[in-house]
């Protein structure tokens, strides 16, 4: 009775350490930083390739069998084994990026759980060791086949990890646009967020000389491995730096609370506070940039009904985005009349790995894929791939100037987007996320969702840009 008693308990921790598991590869890995799209995380995807698979053996093992003399053996040393890949996978974690401390908090609750598991089930492999060499079966209950489940389901999460790192390896580092360019000096802002990241990594990586503006510099400085200099705020800067480019992308997510008054005021704040603080310093600033890149949206051009194309000489639309995005656009208008030459990049919805289309794909992986509301409304995007080729591309070409829509040149509607990625998923498209119940608990926020704009490339067009992603179904081969 004491034999299954410790068995018993160290069973249960086994489930918590699964189920505890589970949330942190899905929140973090997944939906945080979408570590199976991350170049920089190879090596960590394929260590948790190796665990979760060696995970999966032991799941499946535990939750049938009782290991007897030689056989406790060897399951004791696949724990160690596993011991030692956990560690090795702490010094790479914190080598390639900075957890969060949600993230931190939930490895410590995990490895304190596992030593008690070990702990526990250590014991008892001490004592079947003691018994001749055998399996025996053992039946758990409702226990036993939870543990099968996860078994099945870590070896999944092993083995799309194992083929995210196998194919960063096959195809190596992707082009960079900067590279071969005329030396630069650039000061990015937002240089932490999807587009900055990318951006200044790829800066780096061509030889550029970059400083980032960010709200947390110590993240920044892990994510571009100490080879940028990452300061809080602009009193850090003098008026004697000298940098050739601005990238202005700073801004907090616009997807997320209601917008109430409050939060308003936080956006706001994020993009025009932060535009307007730029503006001071440039004023002052002995050495003028020759180029200014200034993020916006095309939630400029507010609401639009389906059938209407817009340009860039579209009017300003209604509501709080498009006062939002012309509040940011003037804010950073001054910059012309210091002689900078200054491109506003209107962007539509950016699709990459990770960013506003991972949630997007997650429905439909699980099943539960469908169109928004009627499903008539116009999603306006753009791959990430080609907003950066966009701005490589104005580091050498003088002619890019003014106000450009940054989106590919087709725009599809949200019931069409619905169906294209059921078709590369292979994924049924049959639920309905129906429009009124959203209004009512997101407010002016379920624009984002329910309401969109046709918005069309056409200077860009006109500057012979030739987009790497024009049509939603290559994005989609690119990132589904």
């Amino acid at each position: 009775m004491a034999d299954f008693s410790l068995l018993d308990w160290a069973v249960t921790l086994l489930i918590a350490q699964a189920i505890l598991g589970a949330l942190d590869t899905i929140y973090h890995h997944e939906l945080t930083v979408a570590l199976p799209y991350r170049h920089s995380a190879r090596l960590e995807l394929s260590i948790h390739a190796m665990r979760s698979c060696f995970y999966g053996i032991l799941f499946l093992g535990m939750a049938h069998l009782a290991f007897q003399g030689t056989w406790a053996i060897v399951i004791a040393l696949l724990f160690a084994l596993e011991i030692c890949l956990t560690l090795w996978d702490f010094v790479v974690e914190d080598r390639s990026r900075k957890l969060p401390a949600i993230e931190r908090i939930m490895h410590t609750v995990l490895a304190v759980n596992g030593g008690a598991f070990f702990a526990l089930y250590g014991v008892q492999l001490a004592q079947w060791a003691s018994l001749p060499t055998g399996l025996s079966s053992i039946d758990f209950g409702w226990r036993g086949w939870l543990l099968t489940l996860f078994a099945v389901g870590v070896t999944a999460s092993g083995i799309r990890d194992g083929l995210a790192a196998w194919r960063m390896q096959r195809e190596g580092k992707p082009s960079n646009p900067f590279a071969g360019g005329a030396y630069k000096r650039v000061l990015v802002t937002g240089g932490t967020g999807f587009i900055g990241e990318v951006l200044v990594n790829q800066l780096l990586d061509a030889g550029h000389t970059v400083s980032v503006l960010a709200r947390d510099p110590l993240k920044a400085a892990y994510l571009f491995d100490g080879r940028a200099r990452c300061v809080r705020s602009l009193s850090k800067l003098g008026y004697d730096e000298t940098f050739d480019v601005v990238i202005n992308l700073a801004g907090a997510p616009v997807a997320g609370p209601r917008w109430s008054a409050k939060r308003q005021a936080q956006l706001i704040a994020s993009r025009v506070n932060t535009t307007e603080a730029l503006m001071a310093w440039l004023k002052n600033a002995r050495h003028k940039p020759a180029l200014w890149i200034q993020a916006s949206a095309i939630g400029y051009y507010g609401v639009r009904d389906a059938s209407e194309s817009l340009d860039e000489q579209a009017s300003k639309g209604d509501g709080f985005m498009s006062e939002l995005c012309a509040r940011w656009e003037a804010a950073a208008r001054p910059a012309t009349e210091f002689g900078v030459r200054q491109m506003v990049l209107r962007l539509g919805v950016v699709f990459g790995p990770g960013g506003a289309l991972l949630p997007l794909l997650i429905p439909f992986r699980l099943g539960f894929g469908g169109r928004m509301g009627d499903g008539q409304q116009i999603m306006s995007w753009v791959h990430r791939d080609d907003v950066i080729q966009v701005i490589a591309r104005s580091f050498d070409d003088n002619h890019l100037n003014g106000t450009y829509n940054l989106v590919a040149p087709e725009a599809v509607s949200q019931g069409v987007f619905a169906e294209r990625v059921g078709k590369a998923l292979k994924r049924p498209v049959w639920f309905h996320i129906p429009a009124a119940p959203v209004r009512v608990l997101a407010g002016e926020m379920a624009q984002l969702f329910f309401d969109g704009q046709r918005v069309v490339p056409s200077r860009l067009t006109e500057a012979g840009y030739t987009f790497r992603y024009p049509t939603l179904d290559a994005a989609l081969r690119d990132l589904a």
